[in-house]
């Protein structure tokens, strides 16, 4: 368990980095901030009205990311992560399966969100690896594809009113191009497992909060809940392609870049 709960230098700068984001994210988009500051009513007990629901997500987060830290693998993870957030964030607002508050298309706000939580789901997935390490390769085999068949079949029940927008045609794409193309079937199902349980809170949160709507209704919908593990474990195999892309590389300076694959 040495390398799954390991704590180090970049630890401490990880967490660091994490809270400077959320500060800034407070700095520029002070006004939404302020609007929920001034929701407080002092009529109402203070333990009332605050918002456990988020603390736990923020509390559970923040020590999931410094858990075995490594610039050379976060860095890179996260930065794909951000890519792919704002890109599902543009597709979903742009479609209109889901809509923010605020209704921007998509609210930049949001997507800071993503990498911290990716990065919250790759820890679990070492976690659960572990856990699961004695647990035959056949048992995963066979339920692969019964699972990601059965994805499949929701996620064009929940994308057939849009099949026509470009984004969700590129959506659709990537997820087969996942689906068929990964030979670790035992990462994949513990991330999406894992995936869509984190998933399930960041989902409740914002769904109950009203801070996004999905036009199907739900606090949350089932599918979206799911659709945080795939997102996730696109995320993961782009950032495998990426490593396999510097392996191959004969420059030096590209080769030192090449982070350890603790997964």
């Amino acid at each position: 368990m040495k390398r799954v709960f390991y704590w180090s230098r970049t630890s401490t700068t990880l967490i660091g980095v994490f809270l400077l984001v959320i500060f800034v994210i407070g700095y520029v988009w002070w006004p939404l901030l302020a609007d929920y500051i001034r929701q407080y009513n002092p009529e109402i007990p203070l333990w009332r009205q605050i918002d456990w629901l988020l603390i736990g997500n923020f509390l559970v987060m923040s020590l999931l990311i410094t858990l075995n830290a490594d610039l050379k693998h976060d860095i890179p993870f996260a930065f794909i992560a951000l890519a792919g957030g704002f890109i599902i964030e543009a597709w979903g607002t742009l479609s209109g399966l889901w809509t923010y508050y605020t209704y921007e298309t998509p609210p930049l706000w949001i997507v800071p969100a993503w990498p911290i939580a990716a990065l919250s789901v790759n820890r679990l997935y070492l976690i659960f690896k572990h856990w699961t390490r004695n647990i035959p390769e056949k048992w995963f085999n066979g339920a692969y594809w019964p699972i990601f068949g059965s994805f499949s079949i929701l996620l064009l029940n929940f994308v057939w009113p849009t099949l026509s927008h470009p984004l969700t045609v590129f959506a659709l794409i990537i997820c087969a191009l996942v689906m068929f193309t990964t030979k670790q079937k035992r990462d994949a199902l513990l991330i999406l497992g894992v995936g869509s349980a984190l998933g399930y809170f960041l989902e409740r949160w914002g769904t109950t909060r009203l801070c996004w709507t999905y036009y199907t209704g739900g606090f949350p919908p089932f599918f979206t809940v799911i659709a945080h593990g795939m997102a996730s474990i696109a995320v993961w195999w782009v950032f495998r392609i990426y490593v396999s892309i510097l392996s191959r590389s004969r420059l030096e300076w590209m080769r030192i870049l090449i982070p350890y694959l603790n997964d």
